[in-house]
């Protein structure tokens, strides 16, 4: 009974050593294929053929901190492209204007800033823009009244600043913006007689 115990038992190992052979001789024959320049032209010539759009799923996505980034996102450039003065002056005009709006109020106004440096009818800078004065008079009343100075920017701000700086335009070309309900009932007259009215929003009206 021992004898044939052993038996089985030295059996078994052979036949394990042979499957670890096998495998080894397996992995040997497709490392010679692999290097074989036959071999990698074709895989080069497979790969070639790939288009960009199939690596689409591989890479979706990417860590930052804490924060969670589209790859797509990483990879694009702003289609405004501001000095860091010109960003932070960005962000103050748009929670001073905004600061009790949503995301979509908040891209508005930083979007009607924005069409302004693009607009010849306006200087050519944010700081300009936003500092700017006719018959010294400012334009934007978070400037005249000191907000502007006073406030303390939130991530909803950044974060559509961002979006906008990005390229999302949802102005409709607007170049003008009043709220109605705090505005100088002779400046608004202004905006009656004198610009097209566009859409309103939140607090806001816009105007061409």
């Amino acid at each position: 009974m021992y004898r044939y115990k052993k038996g089985i038992t030295i059996l078994l190992l052979c036949n394990l050593v042979l499957a670890l052979a096998w495998f080894n001789l397996r992995g040997l024959q497709f490392h010679r294929i692999a290097s074989a320049p036959a071999f990698q032209i074709r895989f080069m010539e497979d790969c070639a053929s790939l288009d960009a759009s199939d690596f689409v799923g591989v890479v979706v996505q990417a860590s930052s901190g804490q924060r969670v980034v589209d790859y797509a996102v990483l990879e694009r450039e702003p289609v405004h492209k501001l000095s860091e003065e010109d960003y932070q002056v960005l962000l103050r005009i748009v929670e001073a204007e905004a600061g009790c709006e949503d995301v979509k109020g908040k891209m508005l106004v930083a979007g009607v800033i924005m069409n302004r440096v693009e607009s010849s009818k306006f200087p050519d800078t944010v700081k300009e823009v936003v500092f700017q004065r006719e018959r010294g008079v400012a334009q934007f009343s978070p400037v005249s009244d000191g907000r502007y100075e006073r406030v303390r920017v939130s991530e909803e701000t950044r974060e559509a600043v961002e979006r906008v700086l990005y390229g999302e335009d949802i102005t409709e070309g607007a170049l003008y913006f009043a709220a109605r309900k705090y505005a100088d009932p002779e400046r608004m007259r202004w905006f009656d007689n004198s610009l097209t009215l566009l859409f309103s929003y939140g607090g806001h009206e816009f105007f061409s």
